[in-house]
């Protein structure tokens, strides 16, 4: 996702309208920034789109649909051929949007009704429907109006948020308007780089609408995007006289019958990860393939989790999850590991497993646990579904730390990493090609690398996640999205490491 800000910080929609509110009780006219988002949008519309056939803007009745018609009074202006489709009557509206639809009708835009219009088959659309005010169900007429947007695969600028998107979840709640470009007002909203914000929003850019720095000193910010150069200053710098017992030793456990690939993954992402020493301990049938695949793995048969507990004594960081099944071999592991009191990167079957509650019962918080659920691992640790977690992911997350305790890796389109910082952090980096077999696997050997190298398991959370993602943005460039292997991005996690 291309993404041009110039700083980190995110917003939910109510902290954009307390900087809305408090920029007008600053001095600033709140028609002042209708006008000054308007000439953004524009200014953005034509330089992305220079000579456009026709400009049509559909235009709702609040601030996002006066922000519209703003954009096709300049476009009448510099003489772009433009309409206005509108969805509610110009008489119909009020304040400052009803000062801006007499603005286009003084530079006689033509104004047309969405009922009795035709849909455009020509130029660019400018979606100034809904902003982000929607709450629930889009209503059967802007629903009407979403759907002749998306049929007619006409470039799109949303203006602020794609019609239909939820600012705060990311989530749709029915039609949402598929934008190739989305310029956000005052702050970029947290909703759209997350859940189905990554899909239907296209490049983002920021207008701060030149509202003074000091206003936005009111807000705390609580969500950020996370960025490769910033968090790979926590990796300290390696002595020249460094061996590898500086660095830990993690052991990878898992891999129960037909599975041993996972743990094969994960061991060899630690190792690339710069994890000093790195074992697996999985089905002794598994040994084979992971010493003629990674020579430099250490790997151990166990068929008991009696046998797995020598294994601890040497052990800094233990990852647990990958193939790791759901039979009673693999509970064995996971009683056994969780007693350890080492810190320990949860994925897959464990979680699945101590959703369960019978191994693990009664579960206390664990502050050197790094937990990395999918939504429907989620829901099971959380008593609900995968649609009630993509509902709200913000909420998820935070329900999901104050249950389980260290940090928690919320992963999907706009992965969320939630810590002990109480700081929510967005990943951006990543594609649709990692919507394959094995990328868990690999991410939980990174995590498990980054542990033993002495990150806190925040730290790594946050840095791990971006890692992978953006390992995956450069493997791609090479192969494409469609066929990406998880193993695919390993080299890239090592070349990214090194820079």
């Amino acid at each position: 996702m291309k993404i041009t800000a110039p700083n980190s910080s995110l917003y939910s929609t109510a902290q954009v309208y307390a900087l809305d509110a408090a920029a007008i009780a600053s001095g600033i006219p709140g028609i002042q920034l209708m006008k000054r988002a308007g000439r953004a949008a524009f200014d953005l519309l034509t330089e992305r789109f220079p000579a456009p056939e026709l400009i049509s803007v559909y235009c709702g009745s609040g601030k996002n649909g006066g922000d519209g018609y703003v954009l096709a009074a300049l476009a009448a202006q510099r003489k772009f051929p433009v309409q206005v489709i509108q969805l509610t009557p110009g008489d119909k509206l009020t304040g400052e949007a009803r000062a801006a639809y007499e603005f286009a009708v003084q530079e006689q835009v033509s104004i047309l009704n969405f009922a009795q219009v035709a849909a455009p088959t020509s130029g660019v659309i400018v979606d100034a429907l809904l902003g982000i005010g929607v709450q629930g169900d889009v209503r059967p007429e802007f629903a009407a109006a979403i759907t002749q947007i998306n049929a007619s695969r006409l470039p799109v600028l949303a203006v602020d948020i794609p019609s239909g998107l939820d600012g705060d979840t990311g989530a749709s709640h029915g039609a949402v308007v598929n934008a190739d470009v989305t310029i956000s007002f005052i702050g970029i909203k947290r909703g759209l780089l997350t859940g189905r914000g990554p899909a239907v929003c296209g490049e983002i850019v920021l207008s701060d609408l030149a509202i003074p720095a000091e206003i936005y000193e009111q807000e705390a910010v609580q969500t950020e995007q996370l960025h490769l150069i910033d968090l790979l200053e926590s990796l300290p710098p390696r002595d020249a006289d460094a061996h590898k017992g500086h660095f830990g030793h993690v052991l990878i456990i898992g891999g129960d019958h037909g599975y041993g690939g996972a743990v094969i993954m994960a061991a060899e992402a630690a190792a690339r990860s710069g994890a000093g020493l790195v074992s697996v301990a999985t089905r002794p049938e598994h040994v084979p393939a992971i010493l003629t695949r990674c020579p430099e793995i250490i790997a151990r048969g166990v068929v008991s989790g009696q046998e797995l507990e020598p294994l601890l004594a040497r052990a800094t960081v233990l990852v647990i999850g990958p193939g790791l099944g759901r039979s009673p071999w693999s509970e064995q592991l996971l009683q056994v590991a969780a007693k350890s009191g080492l810190p320990m990167v949860v994925d897959a079957d464990a979680l699945n497993i101590l959703a369960e509650g019978r191994v693990v019962p009664n579960l206390a918080p664990q502050e050197n646990w790094l937990y990395t659920p999918h939504p429907g691992e989620a829901g099971r640790l959380l008593g609900t579904t995968n649609s009630i977690i993509n509902q709200d992911r913000f909420s998820a997350v935070t329900k999901l730390h104050q249950k389980l305790g260290g940090a928690v890796i919320l992963k999907g389109a706009g992965s969320l990493v939630l810590g002990e910082s109480g700081l929510t952090g967005i990943v951006t980096a990543g594609n649709p090609g990692m919507a394959t077999g094995g990328m868990g696997d690999v991410l939980s050997g990174i995590l498990g690398a980054l542990i033993a190298q002495g990150l806190s398991v925040e730290e790594a959370a946050q840095l791990g996640a971006v890692l992978h993602a953006s390992a995956a943005d450069l493997a791609v460039e090479q192969t494409g999205q469609r066929g990406l292997l998880a193993t695919d991005i390993i080299p890239y996690v090592a070349q990214l490491l090194s820079e």
